[in-house]
Protein backbone atom coordinates (compact mmCIF):
# COMPACT_ATOMS: atom_id res chain seq x y z
CA UNK A 1 0.00 0.00 0.00
CA UNK A 2 1.44 3.51 -1.14
CA UNK A 3 2.66 5.69 2.26
CA UNK A 4 2.46 2.70 4.28
CA UNK A 5 5.74 1.50 6.01
CA UNK A 6 5.44 -1.89 4.89
CA UNK A 7 5.64 -0.87 1.08
CA UNK A 8 8.20 -1.67 -1.53
CA UNK A 9 10.57 1.13 -1.89
CA UNK A 10 13.86 2.82 -0.65
CA UNK A 11 14.49 4.83 2.49
CA UNK A 12 16.03 8.22 1.84
CA UNK A 13 17.34 11.21 4.47
CA UNK A 14 16.33 14.35 2.51
CA UNK A 15 18.57 17.32 3.91
CA UNK A 16 17.51 20.63 2.59
CA UNK A 17 18.26 24.36 3.38
CA UNK A 18 16.36 27.21 3.13
CA UNK A 19 18.31 29.85 0.62
CA UNK A 20 21.28 31.73 1.84
CA UNK A 21 21.80 29.63 4.78
CA UNK A 22 24.98 28.15 3.37
CA UNK A 23 27.58 30.38 1.14
CA UNK A 24 30.50 30.13 -0.15
CA UNK A 25 33.26 32.03 2.44
CA UNK A 26 30.75 30.33 5.24
CA UNK A 27 32.90 30.42 8.42
CA UNK A 28 31.46 26.84 9.68
CA UNK A 29 33.57 25.29 6.16
CA UNK A 30 31.99 24.84 2.54
CA UNK A 31 32.59 23.18 -0.40
CA UNK A 32 32.35 24.70 -4.18
CA UNK A 33 30.60 22.96 -6.24
CA UNK A 34 31.94 19.34 -7.79
CA UNK A 35 34.81 20.21 -4.81
CA UNK A 36 36.76 22.43 -7.93
CA UNK A 37 38.54 24.21 -5.19
CA UNK A 38 40.05 22.53 -2.07
CA UNK A 39 39.00 24.66 0.90
CA UNK A 40 40.24 23.91 4.00
CA UNK A 41 37.84 23.03 7.26
CA UNK A 42 34.29 22.02 7.62
CA UNK A 43 31.56 22.51 9.83
CA UNK A 44 33.36 19.99 12.56
CA UNK A 45 36.95 21.49 12.12
CA UNK A 46 36.39 25.18 10.96
CA UNK A 47 38.80 26.88 8.40
CA UNK A 48 40.86 29.44 10.00
CA UNK A 49 39.24 32.47 11.28
CA UNK A 50 39.01 34.58 8.00
CA UNK A 51 40.85 33.17 5.81
CA UNK A 52 37.28 33.05 3.50
CA UNK A 53 35.81 36.60 4.45
CA UNK A 54 36.73 37.49 0.76
CA UNK A 55 34.52 34.96 -0.61
CA UNK A 56 31.98 35.49 2.17
CA UNK A 57 31.61 38.89 1.54
CA UNK A 58 31.15 38.36 -2.80
CA UNK A 59 28.47 35.40 -1.96
CA UNK A 60 26.61 37.79 0.04
CA UNK A 61 26.59 40.58 -2.52
CA UNK A 62 24.98 38.64 -5.54
CA UNK A 63 22.30 37.03 -2.92
CA UNK A 64 19.11 38.50 -4.22
CA UNK A 65 17.52 38.62 -0.59
CA UNK A 66 19.14 38.39 2.79
CA UNK A 67 19.42 34.85 3.99
CA UNK A 68 16.41 33.27 5.37
CA UNK A 69 16.23 32.07 9.15
CA UNK A 70 12.65 30.81 10.03
CA UNK A 71 11.61 31.65 13.23
CA UNK A 72 9.76 29.17 15.13
CA UNK A 73 6.45 30.22 13.80
CA UNK A 74 7.11 29.58 10.50
CA UNK A 75 8.85 25.71 11.17
CA UNK A 76 5.17 23.71 11.61
CA UNK A 77 4.12 25.45 8.41
CA UNK A 78 6.87 24.36 5.87
CA UNK A 79 7.44 21.31 7.83
CA UNK A 80 3.75 20.35 7.45
CA UNK A 81 3.98 21.13 3.76
CA UNK A 82 6.65 19.11 3.00
CA UNK A 83 5.46 16.62 5.10
CA UNK A 84 1.82 16.70 3.43
CA UNK A 85 2.85 16.78 -0.44
CA UNK A 86 5.49 13.63 -0.25
CA UNK A 87 2.65 11.94 1.88
CA UNK A 88 0.51 13.04 -1.63
CA UNK A 89 2.54 11.82 -3.64
CA UNK A 90 2.67 8.16 -2.21
CA UNK A 91 6.20 8.54 0.42
CA UNK A 92 6.07 7.22 3.98
CA UNK A 93 7.22 9.67 6.02
CA UNK A 94 8.87 8.26 9.12
CA UNK A 95 10.25 11.66 11.00
CA UNK A 96 11.08 15.00 10.27
CA UNK A 97 13.12 18.38 12.09
CA UNK A 98 12.42 21.58 10.25
CA UNK A 99 14.53 24.26 12.23
CA UNK A 100 16.03 27.65 11.27
CA UNK A 101 17.83 26.74 8.46
CA UNK A 102 17.84 23.23 7.26
CA UNK A 103 15.29 20.62 7.34
CA UNK A 104 16.01 16.85 7.93
CA UNK A 105 13.25 14.10 7.04
CA UNK A 106 13.37 10.48 7.06
CA UNK A 107 10.93 9.20 4.32
CA UNK A 108 10.73 5.57 2.61
CA UNK A 109 9.67 6.19 -1.39
CA UNK A 110 8.08 3.89 -3.78
CA UNK A 111 11.02 1.42 -5.86
CA UNK A 112 10.16 3.94 -9.30
CA UNK A 113 10.43 7.46 -7.32
CA UNK A 114 13.37 10.18 -8.08
CA UNK A 115 14.12 11.46 -4.98
CA UNK A 116 15.42 14.60 -6.35
CA UNK A 117 11.98 15.18 -8.32
CA UNK A 118 9.82 14.36 -5.24
CA UNK A 119 11.36 16.71 -2.50
CA UNK A 120 11.66 19.62 -5.64
CA UNK A 121 7.68 18.95 -5.77
CA UNK A 122 7.37 19.02 -1.84
CA UNK A 123 9.59 22.30 -1.55
CA UNK A 124 7.57 24.00 -4.19
CA UNK A 125 4.29 23.38 -2.57
CA UNK A 126 5.74 24.46 1.10
CA UNK A 127 7.00 27.61 -1.14
CA UNK A 128 3.53 28.12 -2.27
CA UNK A 129 1.98 27.16 1.78
CA UNK A 130 4.07 29.86 3.08
CA UNK A 131 3.12 32.47 0.29
CA UNK A 132 -0.64 32.40 0.96
CA UNK A 133 0.31 32.77 5.01
CA UNK A 134 1.96 35.91 3.70
CA UNK A 135 5.88 34.99 3.59
CA UNK A 136 7.75 37.48 1.07
CA UNK A 137 10.45 35.99 -1.08
CA UNK A 138 12.88 33.57 -1.87
CA UNK A 139 12.60 30.59 0.90
CA UNK A 140 14.59 27.27 -0.75
CA UNK A 141 18.21 27.39 -1.13
CA UNK A 142 18.99 25.32 -4.34
CA UNK A 143 19.91 21.57 -4.54
CA UNK A 144 19.56 19.46 -1.44
CA UNK A 145 20.95 16.17 -0.79
CA UNK A 146 19.39 13.22 -0.77
CA UNK A 147 21.63 10.36 1.01
CA UNK A 148 20.07 6.70 0.25
CA UNK A 149 19.89 4.62 3.68
CA UNK A 150 22.21 1.32 3.30
CA UNK A 151 21.06 -0.53 6.37
CA UNK A 152 18.87 -0.35 9.38
CA UNK A 153 21.98 0.78 11.45
CA UNK A 154 21.94 3.86 9.35
CA UNK A 155 18.04 4.20 9.48
CA UNK A 156 18.61 4.38 12.95
CA UNK A 157 21.07 6.60 13.34
CA UNK A 158 19.40 8.81 10.80
CA UNK A 159 16.46 8.87 12.74
CA UNK A 160 18.05 9.71 16.02
CA UNK A 161 19.76 12.65 14.29
CA UNK A 162 16.64 14.14 13.11
CA UNK A 163 15.05 13.84 16.36
CA UNK A 164 17.95 15.08 17.85
CA UNK A 165 17.67 18.47 16.37
CA UNK A 166 14.95 19.22 19.11
CA UNK A 167 17.68 21.07 21.13
CA UNK A 168 18.18 23.29 18.37
CA UNK A 169 14.25 24.53 18.49
CA UNK A 170 13.71 22.94 15.44
CA UNK A 171 9.77 21.68 14.89
CA UNK A 172 9.76 17.81 15.03
CA UNK A 173 7.28 15.76 13.64
CA UNK A 174 7.33 11.94 14.34
CA UNK A 175 4.56 9.25 12.74
CA UNK A 176 2.77 7.17 15.22
CA UNK A 177 0.66 4.12 14.21
CA UNK A 178 -2.86 4.59 14.49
Amino acid sequence: MPGSPEMEGFWIHFVETVYGAWLYGDARGFRTRHHREHVEGDYKDPPPTGKYDIKRRGSMEILKQSPVVLVPAWRPIIGAAVRDRLQDQGAFVLCLAQGGQHLHLLAKLPLTSDARIWMGLAKKHAAFEAKAQGWQGKLWGKRGKEVRVRDRAHQLNVYRYILAHVKEGAWIWVWKHN
